[in-house]
């Protein structure tokens, strides 16, 4: 008897947390499996990993590795900013809308405070005025400003854009976060254009970043990167209150010596933007139409309602993101061109029926 479903199951476009890990990541899990290892982060695997990690950034830097992009966002924050300081972030962040209040509750109480923004982005002149407005001493005085990058809607911030904002922060004494679950396809987008992972971080003004392993292709990883390295002390203390400190780290570290030994980490990264920009180009040739440019690996596309539910209803799992009509598709370091081909001949047909 066969335990197939009546119509398949796709998540492929869902979101880049749907795939597996990359092949380095695994082959390197697996390497790093046999025999013992001194436990807590104290192997030579963990060493490499933060070695690594320092020359992606052309930097010495305080590196500690989480299990969660929620961990890494939430325990760099609640660092840095005290319970009577807020956080500022765009609207769409995911510190604000999906993350359960983490940020919040590691910090023991400081205000998360957002901030509109066109296609998610923050602009100098926005900080400047909620600065202005929480001046007296009856409102959680502003203490951390944090970007996303890969923004929630798959644009990325230049690097006159980093330091801009790292200006107006530095001038209000705001420490400067960046939530980098995407940041892998920021710099592959960004290298294009000749700009090194440093330019868009430390040189722009970036204090601490977390830096995303899971949607680069790894599993249970990621890393709190702090470039003013006096920012760090005691952090790993913060990590081991957190449960985040895990016995068996050369596991997690590994991944991250295979994915950055030989570039397949950008290589990957590459890939999924690549990917976004041949859907993007079906979409187009289907006559919808797109809700912002394709800078990184996410696609966002307007859809009737009817259309978005006939291609669930065949088995696709997307999301609705931007209104009533706007959905996002994202794209990954396994996508596949058959996936794409799939997606774009069965929109075709609902769109001719919805």
């Amino acid at each position: 008897m066969s335990l197939q479903p009546p119509f398949h199951h796709d998540y492929s476009l869902a979101s880049d947390n749907t795939a597996g890990l990359a092949p380095q990541a695994l082959a390197a899990l697996c390497d790093a499996n046999p025999g013992h290892a001194p436990a807590y982060g104290c192997d030579d695997y963990t060493r490499r990993a933060r070695q690594l990690i320092s020359e992606l950034f052309a930097t010495d830097c305080e590196v500690f590795l989480v299990g969660s992009g929620t961990a890494a966002n939430a325990l760099a924050l609640a660092h840095v900013c005290p319970s009577y300081h807020a956080i500022l972030c765009h609207d769409f962040a995911h510190i604000d809308t999906d993350e359960c209040g983490a940020p919040e509750f590691f910090s023991g109480g400081s205000k998360v405070i957002t901030i509109p923004g066109p296609v998610g982005k923050i602009q100098p002149a926005d900080v400047e005025r909620i600065v202005a407005q929480r001046a007296e001493l009856h409102f959680s005085r502003p203490g951390a400003l944090s970007l996303t990058q890969v923004t929630e809607w798959g644009t990325i911030y230049t690097p006159s854009e980093v330091s801009a904002l790292s200006h107006v922060a530095q001038q209000h004494k705001l420490t400067m976060h960046m939530d980098g679950a995407r940041f892998a396809n920021a710099a592959a987008a960004l290298s294009r254009r000749g700009h090194h992972p440093a330019d868009f971080t430390w040189r722009a003004g970036v204090d601490v970043l977390s830096l995303g392993g899971t949607k680069a292709g790894m599993f249970h990883t990621e890393a709190v990167v702090f470039f003013r390295r006096e920012l760090a002390r005691d952090f790993e203390f913060r990590v081991k209150q957190a449960g985040q400190l895990t016995s068996k780290q050369r596991l997690a570290a590994a991944q991250w010596v295979g994915m950055l030994s030989d570039g397949a980490w950008l290589q990957h990264a590459a890939h999924a933007n690549a990917s976004a920009q041949q859907l993007a180009d079906g979409l187009r040739g289907l006559g919808l139409r797109l809700l912002c440019e394709i800078e990184a690996n996410a696609v966002f596309v307007e859809l009737r309602r009817a259309t978005a539910e006939a291609m669930w209803s065949r088995g696709w799992h997307f999301y609705r993101f931007i209104g009533d009509d706007g959905y996002r598709l994202m794209c990954s370091w396994a996508t596949q061109p058959d996936d794409l081909a799939r997606f774009l001949e069965e929109l075709r047909q609902t769109l001719t029926t919805t």
